[in-house]
C-alpha cells in the first residue's frame, strides 16, 4: 500500500507491509538523493525482506523545488572558478532547515504511536548526508541510522551538537569504489570521522558506482533485522 501524505511542510509516500489494517512495528524514514523523488526508493523497500520483525512502516518524503539544484535538501557550492581544490563551503542555513524538516517527520512518527527507537533514518547521497546531520543530532534515540553513498555535513559542529541520546546509535554506512559523483574519499573521511568520535559503524565498500547493488541490499536488510530485533 502506497499512500500521499501532506500533513508536514514535506510532501510524503507512505507505504506499510503487511496489509493496510497491520499494525507496523517499525518505521524506516527514507531520504531521496539530488534530482531525485521520494519514489526512487520505493523499489528498495519492496526488495527487503523485514517480515521477520512483522509490520514496518516506510515514508519516503520529497525534498522541496530549490533553485539551482532543481529538488535537493539543500544547495550545493561549487568551489571558487581558478580555485577548484579550495576548502568546500557548506548551505549551513539549508542544512539546518531540512534537518529541521527531518525531525518533524521523526516527531510524527512518535506522535502516531511508533516509539523513538523503533525509527530508522535513511538516506542516499545527498539524503545521506541528512541522516547523519539531522539523525546524529536527533534527541530521541533512534533504532539505527544507515547513510549510503554519502558523507558528514557541518562534521565540525558535530562534536558540540551531537545528541547524547545518540552516541550509541547503530550507524550503516556503504559506499562504492568507483563512485565519481560523491568520491569514495568522503566517504571514507565520514566513517573515519564518526569512528574516531566514538561512534560505532559497520563500514561496507562495494566495487560500484553511485548507485546500489544486489550486494549492498542484503547486507542492508540484515543489519537492519539486527537493529530492529534489539
Amino acid at each position: 500500500m502506497l499512500r500521499g501524505m501532506n500533513e508536514l511542510p514535506l510532501e510524503c509516500l507512505e507505504g506499510q507491509t503487511g496489509g493496510p489494517d497491520a499494525q507496523p512495528v517499525a518505521t524506516l524514514i527514507v531520504l531521496h538523493g539530488l534530482g531525485a523523488d521520494g519514489s526512487d526508493f520505493v523499489p528498495l523497500a519492496r526488495e527487503l525482506d523485514l517480515s521477520a520483525i512483522g509490520p514496518v512502516r516506510y515514508v519516503f518524503p520529497n525534498a522541496p523545488i530549490r533553485p539551482v539544484t532543481v529538488n535537493g535538501w539543500y544547495d550545493i557550492f561549487l568551489p571558487t572558478a581558478g580555485d577548484p581544490a579550495g576548502e568546500r563551503v557548506e548551505d549551513e542555513t539549508g542544512l539546518r532547515e531540512a534537518a529541521d524538516w527531518v525531525q518533524q517527520l521523526i516527531d510524527r512518527e512518535v506522535a502516531r504511536g511508533m516509539p523513538a527507537h523503533r525509527v530508522v533514518l535513511m538516506g542516499f547521497s545527498q539524503g545521506c548526508a541528512m541522516t547523519l546531520m539531522a539523525g546524529l543530532r536527533a534527541p530521541q534515540r533512534l533504532a539505527g541510522l544507515v547513510g549510503l553513498s554519502g558523507y558528514l555535513p557541518l562534521a565540525s559542529t558535530l562534536t558540540a551538537e551531537a545528541s547524547a541520546a545518540n552516541r550509541d546509535v547503530p550507524l550503516f554506512l556503504a559506499h562504492g569504489s568507483e563512485d565519481d559523483i560523491v568520491v569514495p574519499a568522503r566517504g571514507l573521511a565520514t566513517r573515519d570521522a564518526l569512528q574516531a568520535m566514538g561512534y560505532g559503524v559497520a563500514w561496507h565498500s562495494y566495487p560500484m558506482g553511485h548507485t546500489l547493488c544486489p550486494e549492498e541490499v542484503a547486507d542492508l536488510q540484515a543489519w537492519l533485522l539486527q537493529v530492529l530485533r534489539a
